[in-house]
C-alpha cells in the first residue's frame, strides 16, 4: 500500500495524519506479539489434543472426508448469508448516526474487518472497521466506532439471550454442572452490559465535565456518544430482530456441520446446537487470541463431550469442520477481498461516499475530516 494515501486525524487541515501504512495488515501480521497470539493457542490445543485420553488423530481425516458434500456446502451458505444481514444491520445503525451507505459497501468492509479479527488479536478488526470506514467516507471516526461499539452490545445481549433460551429448552430434563456455571456467566454478562449502558448514557458526559479532560476528549466522546446512542426506540425491535437472524445463522452452520459428518450416535437437536454455538461465540469477545483461537475449540470439544457425551474423536471433527467454514474460509476468501478491494487502499469514488441523512441529529458534515 502507498504512503500517499492518508487520512486526517483532526478537524483543522492541519491536524495530524494517519498513513495507511500505520494501519497495514501485514504490518501487523510480522509483529512478534500478533504471531505468539497465533501461535501459542495452537500449540497449547495440539497439546492438549494428542495428551488427552479419546484422541485418535490418524481417525480424524477419515472422519471428515465422510462428510456429505452438499450440506457442507449449506452449512457455508448459511454462514454467508450471515455477512449481508450484519451489513444491513451495521447500514441501520450508521444510518442513525447519519452516514448513509448502501449494504454492499458496509458488508464488504465488515468482512475485511473480520478478515483482521481472525489473524490479529485484541479485536482490532473492530478498530479497523471505523477506519476503514472513515478512509473511504466523509464520516467522523469516533461517531463511527460509537455505531461499531453498539453493533457488539446488540450482539452480546442477543448470544446470551439465545444462549439460555436454547440452553434451558436444551436441559429441559435436567440441567448439568458445567452447563449452570454458563448460564450464571450469562445472566452476569447481561446484567454488566445493562449497568454499563445505563451508566453511559446517564453518567458519562456528566463526568467528563466534573474531571479535568482536554475539551478535545470531550468533543470525540460527544461524537461516539452520538453513534452508540443515535438510534431511536422504533429502531431497536428491528436491529434486535436482525440481530436473532445473523446468530440463527450461526447456529444453523454447526447444526449442517454435525448433520454432514452424519455420526449416528450425535444428537443434539437445534437447541442443544444452538446452545453449543452460542456459547462458543460468546468466548470469541475474549480479546487474548484472534478469532478466539485456543478458546473457541476447546469449548466445543469439551462441551460436547463434557455435557452431551459425544465421543472424542467425533467432537474434535466436528469443530475442525466447523472453524474451518467459520475462520478458515474468511481468512482465504478475505484475504483475496484485501488485495482486490479499493476500499483497503482508501479508493472510494464520490459517488461512493456516505451521503448526510436529512434531518439525522449527527451529520456527516459535522466534522466529516476529522476523529
Amino acid at each position: 500500500m502507498s504512503n500517499a494515501a492518508r487520512v486526517p486525524e483532526a478537524d483543522s487541515p492541519a491536524g495530524p495524519e494517519v498513513t495507511v501504512d500505520q494501519i497495514s495488515l501485514g504490518r501487523r501480521l510480522r509483529q512478534p506479539r500478533t504471531l505468539v497470539s497465533i501461535l501459542v493457542p495452537i500449540m497449547v490445543l495440539a497439546l492438549l489434543v494428542v495428551s488427552l485420553p479419546g484422541f485418535k488423530l490418524n481417525q480424524l481425516p477419515g472422519l471428515i472426508l465422510g462428510a456429505d458434500p452438499w450440506l457442507l456446502l449449506a452449512a457455508f451458505a448459511v454462514y454467508y448469508l450471515g455477512f449481508p444481514l450484519r451489513g444491513l444491520r451495521w447500514k441501520l445503525l450508521l444510518r442513525a448516526a447519519g452516514s448513509d451507505v448502501s449494504v454492499r459497501d458496509s458488508t464488504e468492509i465488515i468482512y475485511i474487518s473480520w478478515l483482521v479479527n481472525c489473524v490479529v488479536p485484541a479485536k482490532l478488526g473492530d478498530v479497523y472497521r471505523a477506519w476503514l470506514f472513515r478512509l473511504n467516507f466523509a464520516v467522523s471516526l469516533s461517531r463511527t466506532l460509537g455505531t461499531v461499539f453498539i453493533e457488539r452490545i446488540f450482539d452480546l445481549f442477543v448470544i446470551v439471550l439465545m444462549g439460555l433460551a436454547a440452553g434451558l429448552w436444551s436441559f429441559r430434563a435436567g440441567m448439568p454442572h458445567e452447563v449452570l456455571v454458563i448460564f450464571l456467566v450469562g445472566f452476569a454478562v447481561v446484567a454488566l452490559l445493562a449497568v454499563g449502558l445505563f451508566t453511559l448514557r446517564n453518567f458519562g458526559r456528566r463526568l467528563l465535565d466534573v474531571l479535568p479532560v482536554p475539551e478535545r476528549l470531550v468533543s470525540l466522546y460527544e461524537r461516539f456518544e452520538e453513534g452508540v446512542f443515535g438510534i431511536g426506540a422504533r429502531q431497536v425491535p428491528v436491529i434486535g430482530v436482525v440481530s436473532v437472524l445473523i446468530w440463527t445463522t450461526e447456529a444453523a452452520r454447526l447444526y449442517l456441520v454435525i448433520a454432514a459428518l452424519g455420526f449416528s450416535d450425535v444428537h443434539l437437536g437445534m437447541s442443544g446446537t444452538a446452545f453449543v454455538a452460542l456459547s462458543a461465540s460468546l468466548l470469541t469477545a475474549i480479546p487474548l487470541t484472534p478469532a478466539g483461537l485456543g478458546f473457541v475449540e476447546g469449548a466445543v470439544v469439551g462441551l460436547l463431550t463434557a455435557v452431551y457425551h459425544v465421543p472424542s474423536n467425533q467432537a474434535l471433527a466436528i469443530t475442525v469442520v466447523d472453524r474451518s467454514i467459520s475462520v478458515l474460509t474468511v481468512i482465504v476468501l478475505g484475504s483475496i477481498l484485501y488485495v482486490l478491494s479499493p476500499k483497503t487502499k482508501g479508493r472510494a469514488t464520490g459517488a461512493g461516499r456516505a451521503g448526510e441523512v436529512a434531518g439525522s441529529p449527527a451529520r456527516v458534515g459535522d466534522g466529516g475530516s476529522g476523529i
